[in-house]
């Protein structure tokens, strides 16, 4: 083949530390603007981001040039550093792991309502609850000592 084509879309969630109610809803959407940023700036596409006080869902596309850890691990320190200093808070911090999953072209606008609904969609459902079923849904062995 002469060229390379790719349609790499990734569904990535992670939390706060202890799943503590850091992110405010006040700031919240600019959290989620800075995390967009990130994602440009380092050459990705930011399709959805989305969460609740405790936990955000990410809906991007990368390069094949791209490391999934090292696009994680930037967008965690990264955001860290802006809420302590653009914002104040001091205690914020990120768990230490993530979820990941691929996403089909063809299931994007799924996801995409699903990061964007996640207020409603947890007045039902805890994030715990929520992360077991999507990695059950995705066949993904876990600890749930680790969640």
């Amino acid at each position: 083949m002469a060229s390379t084509y790719l349609s790499l879309h990734y569904h990535i969630v992670f939390g706060t530390k202890n799943r503590a109610p850091m992110i405010d809803a006040e700031w919240r959407p600019r959290l989620y603007d800075y995390l967009g940023g990130i994602i440009r700036k380092l050459g990705g596409f930011s399709e959805c981001i989305g969460g609740i006080e405790d936990h955000v869902h990410l809906l991007v596309s990368l390069k094949a040039t791209h490391s999934l850890a090292d696009l994680v691990r930037e967008l965690k320190k990264a955001s860290s550093v802006w809420v302590h200093d653009a914002l104040g808070e001091k205690q914020f911090a990120w768990q230490e792991g993530y979820a990941a999953f691929t996403v089909s072209a063809s299931m994007l606008d799924t996801v995409q309502k699903y990061i964007t609904h996640q207020e409603q969609h947890h007045r039902v459902k805890s994030c715990r609850e929520e992360l077991v079923e999507i990695l059950e849904k995705s066949g993904v062995d876990y600890n749930p000592d680790y969640l």
